[in-house]
């Protein structure tokens, strides 16, 4: 394993910004392949992007967090998974404000992300209880880390056995929202028409391709990260849940704005709450590599607090998406506003918790 600490920090930062580069455009281009897939499998973009696209865009993450934990940083690990689930609901502000339309949370017809956000506050919550009371190991691996992966387990089923169920209608003023329906059926097709002279192994091996390099990318950019944090001086938990965890973040930021730009909102949002699914489920995964304790018992105030976060903000975009409000402010909906105070007040606090 190369150390990265005895380079100097400016070829470091060099390494950070060319993987940096290579991630944002790897995961613009498998965007469009993994809506191609959509197209010609018929499976649903909100399962696309739960089960295709957050699979491939958690790469850096999965890379990042077994790394951390492999070499004894399960707090760096820790920090860097519940990090990245706050900083990825603050993307999906961010892709608010940069489409500019109408409020992201109100051009969503499908209810399969409401689900998928009441999911990931779940699995957030009982990966928070295990850091609270403690844990214990069973068969090596704490309990907590047993829960959370039964309970992602549950959740992929759940969500599976969702695809294509409409359990509610988008509606503007009482009425079902037709023209929004419509506006997605017309951007698929539009989106998929781009890649449809391709044979469906085609799209596969080049959306395979893309996430090994999106893979070696995502540790390039978690190991000079996190050398990058001994050199300067800066705490492993603010680089892990701030530095590292936007840096692991941009396959999704990549992805999400790529999508939005398209008109592919589902596959957007999907994209983002599939992956923090998985990032909980990586807890398992953590405490299967790392020594000693179970992880949730090393565990600070710190990363309690930054796991509380990732809470709020993801309640608050929920809250947004089932209320399906347009009102905007500085271009962007009310609900991705708050999500931006939201995690702006919450760093202030984890600066003076580090």
């Amino acid at each position: 394993m190369i150390d990265f600490t005895g380079f100097n920090p400016f070829i470091n930062f060099g390494i950070f910004a060319v993987a940096a580069v290579v991630v944002w455009f790897a995961g613009a281009r498998v965007t469009r392949y993994a809506n191609a897939i959509s197209d010609k499998t018929g499976i649903g973009q909100a399962a696309i992007g739960l089960l295709l696209l957050a699979g491939i865009t958690s790469l850096p993450e999965i890379g990042a967090t077994v790394t951390s934990a492999a070499t004894g940083a399960s707090a760096l690990a820790i920090n860097n998974l519940f990090g990245s689930i706050a900083v990825q609901v603050v993307i999906l502000a961010i892709v608010d404000l940069a489409i500019g339309r109408r409020a992201l949370t109100s051009s969503i017809p499908d209810p399969m992300v409401l689900l998928q956000g009441g999911l990931n506050v779940l699995l957030i919550a009982i990966a928070t209880a295990g850091m609270i009371v403690g844990d214990f190991p069973i068969l090596g691996i704490g309990a907590w880390a047993w829960v959370s992966i039964a309970a992602y387990g549950f959740s992929v089923y759940i969500l599976a056995n969702s695809q294509g169920r409409r359990s509610w209608l988008a509606a503007q003023h009482g009425k079902v929202d037709t023209d929004l329906s419509e506006q997605q059926a017309e951007a698929e097709k539009r989106a998929s028409q781009e890649h449809s002279e391709r044979s469906l192994r085609g799209l596969l091996l080049r959306t395979a391709g893309l996430a090994l390099v999106i893979l070696v990318a995502g540790y390039l950019l978690s190991r000079t990260g996190d050398a990058l944090a001994n050199q300067t001086g800066l705490g492993g938990g603010v680089i892990g849940f701030v530095l590292l965890a936007f840096a692991t973040s941009l396959p999704e930021f990549s992805t999400t704005i790529t999508a939005a730009r398209a008109g592919l909102y589902t596959l957007a949002v999907s994209d983002i709450l599939g992956t923090n699914l998985i990032n909980v489920g990586l807890v398992f995964v953590i405490d299967l590599v790392a020594t000693g304790e179970p992880v949730l018992s090393q565990v600070d105030t710190f990363a309690t607090f930054g796991a509380l976060l990732g809470i709020a903000v993801t309640a608050l975009f929920i809250i947004g998406m089932a209320e399906r409000g347009d009102k905007t402010i500085f271009r962007m909906g009310l609900d991705s506003a708050a999500v931006l105070l939201c995690y702006a007040a919450g760093l202030v606090v984890m600066f003076f918790l580090r």
